[in-house]
C-alpha cells in the first residue's frame, strides 16, 4: 500500500508544471455572462451553468452553487433545477477590485460533480497589500555579498546512459550560499561547436528528482534544472518521499520567525549561485540567461529576475509565494497560505515574509517576462498572483486561459517557449 502512496506521489510531482484535470463522463460547465471573464467595480456579475452528459444537456438537474470572493468564505448560495439543462445565478456585484467565483455541484445518479468560474473584477486594479521594508534591497544585497565569498567547489559529472547524440547530461553539485551547503542540479548542455543561451529552470513545490531538461537542450538552450534542498536530485523515488513526509514537512514555514534563518534564505540565494555557475561554463554565451519555472518555480522565476542582474528575462507559470499576508486583509493570499491559520498572525512572522513575499521582488524587475495563470487557481489565486503582476514595471506578456486552476493547457506551455525562442532570437 505505501509503494501505490509513492508513486501516486511522485506522480504529482513529477513535473513544474502539474497536468491538467481528466475529462468526466458528466460535465458541470460554468462561465460569466460576459465572455471576456471581465467585470467593472459595482457590476452586477451573472454565471450561466449547464450540465451536460456526452455533450447533451441534463434535463430537470438539481445543482447547489456557492458564490465567494477569491478563497474568501461562502457568502451566498442557493439550489436550483435545471430547466433545458441550463440556469443563471445572479452572483451579486463586487465594491473593489478582484476575483468573485460560483462553485457548482450536481447530483446524477447518486454520485456528485463540480464545476466553477471566476470572473475578474477590474483585476489590473488590484493592489498588493504586502509592504516593501525600508531595508529590503539593503537585506538581499548584503546576503549576496556573504554568499560572494564562499568558494563554489564544482563537481560536475557526466551521465553517459542519459547523454543523447545531441545533447551532454551532467549531474552536478557545488557550495552554495555556505560553507558546506550544497546546491544540485542537473545540467544539460548542447553538443557542437558554438555559444548557446542559458536557463535557469527552477523547481515547484516539493521535494523531487530530477533528470534534466533534453527537450529545451535540443532547442539550443544550455538548462541548467536545480533543486532547492541541498539534496542530490538523482536519488530513488522512496527517498523523496520520506523526506517531504518527514524532515522537509512544512518545509516553506520553518524558521518564519526570523528573517536570517527562514528556510527559503537558501533557496533564493541558491538560484544566484546557480547562476554564479552558469557563468563558468565555457559553451554559455555570457548574457542571454532566463529562469523558468510554475508555482515555487514561478515565484523563483520572478524572485531570481529581481535579485539578479545578470538575469534577461523570465517565465512564470502560476507564481506562490505572492502576497501571501492576504489573508490577513480579508482578501486571497499566495501559496503556502500559512496566513490562513490564526497561529501564523504573529508581528514576526509578517516581518520575515515581507522580505520574501514575491510582490517585492516583481517591484525590483527590470526584464521581459512572460507571465500565464487562471482564474480559477484555488493553490495560487488569482489574487494573489495579479497583485504582483500589477506591480512589474517592464515589458510583460501575460496569458491568461480564465477557466484554469493549478494547471496548464498545452497552449500556454507552447506559447511560453515561443515566447524563450523569440527572446533568445533562435
Amino acid at each position: 500500500m505505501k509503494n501505490i502512496f509513492i508513486i501516486l506521489f511522485l506522480l504529482t510531482l513529477s513535473t513544474h508544471l502539474p497536468a491538467q484535470p481528466a475529462e468526466q463522463f458528466v460535465k458541470v460547465l460554468v462561465a460569466p455572462k460576459h465572455p471576456d471573464f471581465l467585470y467593472k467595480e459595482g457590476e452586477t456579475v451573472k454565471f450561466k451553468i449547464s450540465v451536460l452528459k456526452s455533450n447533451i444537456p441534463l434535463n430537470n438537474v438539481e445543482i447547489r452553487y456557492e458564490i465567494s470572493e477569491d478563497m474568501m468564505p461562502v457568502h451566498k448560495s442557493g439550489t436550483l433545477t435545471l430547466k433545458n439543462g441550463t440556469a443563471v445565478v445572479d452572483a451579486g456585484a463586487m465594491a473593489k477590485a478582484g476575483f468573485l467565483r460560483c462553485q457548482v455541484t450536481a447530483k446524477y445518479k447518486e454520485r456528485e460533480y463540480k464545476g466553477m468560474a471566476t470572473a475578474g473584477i477590474s483585476p489590473g486594479r488590484i493592489e498588493p497589500v504586502t509592504l516593501l521594508p525600508d531595508d529590503f534591497t539593503a537585506f538581499w544585497e548584503d546576503a549576496k555579498a556573504e554568499a560572494a565569498k564562499v568558494p563554489m567547489d564544482i563537481k560536475m559529472t557526466l551521465v553517459p546512459e542519459k547523454c543523447t547524440e545531441k545533447v551532454n547530461v551532467y549531474n552536478v553539485n557545488i557550495q552554495s550560499f555556505r560553507n558546506n551547503n550544497r546546491l544540485y542540479g542537473m545540467l544539460t548542455v548542447p553538443r557542437g561547436e558554438g555559444k548557446y543561451p542559458a536557463i535557469l529552470k527552477v523547481p515547484g513545490a516539493g521535494v523531487r528528482g530530477y533528470s534534466g531538461d533534453i527537450g529545451a537542450a535540443n532547442r539550443g538552450y544550455i538548462v541548467f534544472e536545480i533543486g532547492i534542498h541541498g539534496i542530490p536530485v538523482n536519488m530513488t523515488g522512496d527517498v523523496y518521499w520520506n523526506l517531504y513526509e518527514g524532515p522537509l514537512k512544512n518545509y516553506h514555514s520553518c524558521n518564519l520567525d526570523n528573517r536570517d534563518n527562514y528556510y527559503y534564505k537558501r533557496v533564493y540565494m541558491g538560484c544566484v549561485r546557480a547562476i554564479d555557475f552558469i557563468f563558468t561554463l565555457p559553451e554559455f554565451d555570457g548574457e542571454n540567461l532566463i529562469t523558468y519555472g510554475g508555482s515555487q518555480g514561478g515565484a523563483l522565476s520572478i524572485i531570481t529576475a529581481g535579485l539578479d542582474n545578470r538575469v534577461k528575462g523570465l517565465v512564470s507559470f502560476y507564481p506562490a509565494l505572492c502576497d501571501m499576508v492576504g489573508f490577513l486583509h480579508n482578501r486571497a493570499g499566495g501559496w503556502p497560505r500559512m496566513f490562513e491559520k490564526a497561529e501564523y498572525n504573529k508581528p514576526e512572522y509578517i516581518r520575515t515574509a515581507q522580505y520574501y513575499d514575491v510582490v517585492n521582488f516583481a517591484r525590483q524587475v527590470k526584464v521581459p517576462g512572460f507571465y500565464t495563470y487562471g482564474y480559477n487557481d484555488i493553490v495560487c489565486p488569482p489574487t494573489s498572483v495579479q497583485a504582483a503582476l500589477n506591480v512589474i514595471d517592464a515589458p510583460k506578456e501575460v496569458f491568461i486561459i480564465e477557466d484554469t486552476g493549478h494547471y496548464a493547457y498545452p497552449e500556454q506551455r507552447s506559447e511560453s517557449w515561443n515566447w524563450v525562442k523569440n527572446f533568445f532570437g533562435k
